[in-house]
C-alpha cells in the first residue's frame, strides 16, 4: 500500500475532479505503481503542503473540504468502502451513508472542522455588514449561512451524513462547471473588445476609419502567419516537447519516460496543470508578449482548449486525470500517431453573429438604464441645491433679524448725543408732584355756602387773583420796555 503522503497527494488532485473526495483516492489504490526512485522524492516533509498549495481550486471552501478530506482517509473502514464504491453511487450519495461508521475520534475531528468553519462564514458575514456600514443592525447568521450550501447550517455543531453529501455534490457542481465560467468570461472579453473597436471607428472621419481598419487587418493576418501548430497530445507534439525542453533525441522517444518525466509532483497522474505546461512550445509559435498583434488573454484561452481536447481523448473514466496506464492506451490510438491539423482561436471565432448582436443590445439597454438613472441623480441633485438656496436665504434673513435687534438693543442704553455749541443739559426724572406750584386747597364749598360767609368768599377770590399774575417788564422782549415807554411819554 502507498505512504501517507503518496495518498495526501492522490486526495489533493480529487479536488480538481468533479468526484469530490473519493474517485482520486480509489485511483491510488489501483494506479500502477511508479520507479522506486519516483517514489523516494517523497522526503522533504513539507513537499506535500507545497503540492496541495499550487493546486487552485478556485473553491471558497478549499480548505475545509482539504481537512476533510485529510481526516477521513485515516478511517480503515471509509478507506474500504471507497475501493468496493462504483462512481455512480459516489455522485448519488451512497457512500456518504458510511460516514456513520467511522470511528469516534475521526466524527470528533470533523465536529471541530465543522464548528471552525462555520465560524469562519459567521466572521466574513460580521466583516462584510461592518464594511456595508451595518453596524446597528441585527443579523440573521442562520438565514445568511443558507447560502453556503456545502454544509448543512441548521446543525453547526455537529459533522453528519448530510453534511459529506453536500459537500461531495457541491465540489462536483462547482468543479464541473469551472471550464464553462472560464470559456463564457473569455467570449465576453471578446465581445467587448470588439465592441470597443466598433465605437472607436464612430469617432473617426472616413480617411481615419480606413487607415483604421487597414490597420486591424494587417495585424490579423501578421498573426495567423506563424508556424504549423501540432495535434495537442500527438506524438508529433510530444516528441517536440522531448526535443527541446528535454533535451533528448526524438528517435529515443519513450511514451512511459515521457510520462515520468512530465509527472512533476511525482504521484502517477497528469493533472491539469501539468497537462498545460505541455503546450507552452505550441502556444510560443502564436504568442509573443512583445507583439502588439498577439493577446495574452487568448493564449491562455488556447491553454485550455488544448488541454480539454487531451482531456476528452485520453481521460477514459472522466476524472480529469490521466493516469499513466490511460496515457499509454492513448499513445496506441491513430489519433496519436496521425492526428488531424488544430485549428487555433483565429480559425475559430468565441461567439457568433448572433451572439455578438444581443451583447450589443444588452449593452445599449445598460448604457440607457445608467443613463436614466444619471438624470434621476442630477434632478435630485438640482433639488438639493434649489433647497440648499433657500436654507442659505433663511439663514441670511435670519442673521439679519438677530443683527437688527442687536443695533436696536445697543441703541437704548448709549446716552443721546452732544450738540456743538449747545450741550444739553443732562436730564434727570422730575416728580410731578413738587414741579407743579403749590396750590391752597380750600375746602370745597357750594355757592350758597360763599354767600353765607363773606369772608371766605372774600380770601377765594384773593387767591385766585394771586394765580392771575400780569406779565412785568422782565418778562417781555428787548425794546419792548423802551417803546412803551416812549408811547407813555406826552
Amino acid at each position: 500500500m502507498r505512504s501517507r503522503n503518496h495518498n495526501k497527494m492522490c486526495w489533493s488532485r480529487a479536488l480538481l475532479t468533479g468526484w469530490g473526495l473519493v474517485l482520486v483516492h480509489l485511483l491510488c489504490l489501483e494506479a500502477v505503481p511508479i520507479s522506486i526512485d519516483k517514489t523516494k522524492v517523497k522526503e522533504p516533509e513539507p513537499k506535500p503542503e507545497e503540492t496541495q498549495a499550487n493546486v487552485d481550486t478556485g473553491l471558497h471552501y478549499d480548505r475545509y473540504l482539504r481537512e476533510v478530506i485529510d481526516f477521513l482517509e485515516k478511517d480503515q473502514h471509509f478507506r474500504e468502502k471507497l475501493h468496493n464504491t462504483d462512481m455512480e453511487d459516489i455522485k448519488q450519495g451512497k457512500l456518504a451513508k458510511e460516514l456513520d461508521f467511522v470511528s469516534h475520534h475521526v466524527r470528533t475531528k470533523l465536529d471541530e472542522l465543522k464548528r471552525q468553519e462555520v465560524n469562519r462564514l459567521r466572521t466574513l458575514i460580521k466583516a462584510k455588514q461592518d464594511i456595508e456600514g451595518g453596524n446597528d443592525i441585527a443579523v440573521d447568521h442562520q438565514a445568511l449561512l443558507k447560502q453556503f450550501e456545502y454544509l448543512n447550517h441548521m446543525n453547526p455543531h455537529t459533522f453528519e451524513v448530510d453534511d459529506l453529501d453536500r459537500l461531495i455534490k457541491s465540489a462536483t457542481k462547482d468543479l464541473e462547471n469551472f471550464d464553462k465560467d472560464r470559456h463564457d468570461e473569455f467570449k465576453r472579453y471578446e465581445m467587448m473588445k470588439e465592441h470597443d473597436r466598433r465605437e472607436h471607428l464612430k469617432t473617426l472621419d472616413e480617411e481615419e476609419r480606413k487607415k483604421e481598419e487597414e490597420h486591424y487587418e494587417e495585424m490579423r493576418k501578421k498573426h495567423a502567419d506563424h508556424p504549423k501548430v501540432n495535434h495537442p497530445g500527438s506524438q508529433n507534439q510530444l516528441k517536440e516537447v522531448w526535443e527541446e525542453a528535454d533535451g533528448l533525441d526524438p528517435e529515443d522517444f519513450d511514451p512511459k519516460t515521457f510520462f515520468n518525466l512530465h509527472d512533476t509532483n511525482g504521484d502517477g497522474f497528469f493533472d491539469e496543470q501539468e497537462l498545460e505546461a505541455l503546450f507552452t512550445k505550441e502556444l510560443e509559435k502564436i504568442y509573443d508578449p512583445t507583439n502588439e498583434e498577439d493577446d495574452m488573454v487568448e493564449m491562455e484561452e488556447e491553454r485550455l482548449r488544448m488541454r480539454e481536447h487531451v482531456m476528452n481523448e485520453v481521460d477514459s473514466n472522466k476524472d480529469r486525470l490521466v493516469s499513466l496506464d490511460e496515457f499509454m492506451v492513448a499513445t496506441k490510438k491513430k489519433e496519436f500517431l496521425e492526428p488531424d491539423s488544430w485549428e487555433t482561436l483565429e480559425q475559430n471565432q468565441a461567439y457568433t453573429d448572433e451572439e455578438m448582436r444581443e451583447f450589443e443590445e444588452h449593452l445599449a439597454q445598460q448604457e440607457q438604464d445608467l443613463s436614466e438613472k444619471a438624470m434621476d441623480l442630477q434632478k435630485q441633485r438640482e433639488e438639493l441645491e434649489r433647497q440648499q438656496e433657500q436654507l442659505n436665504a433663511q439663514k441670511i434673513e435670519l442673521q439679519q433679524a438677530v443683527e437688527h435687534m442687536e443695533r436696536l438693543k445697543s441703541q437704548k442704553i448709549e446716552p443721546p448725543p452732544e450738540i456743538e455749541g449747545n450741550a444739553i443739559p443732562e436730564m434727570h426724572p422730575v416728580d410731578h408732584q413738587e414741579a407743579q406750584p403749590q396750590e391752597h386747597h380750600l375746602p370745597s364749598q357750594s355757592p350758597q355756602d360763599t354767600h353765607q360767609d363773606p369772608q371766605i368768599h372774600e380770601q377765594h377770590n384773593e387767591v385766585q387773583a394771586q394765580q392771575v399774575v400780569p406779565q412785568t417788564h422782565h418778562d417781555q422782549p428787548p425794546g419792548h420796555q423802551a417803546e412803551q415807554g416812549h408811547q407813555n411819554q406826552p
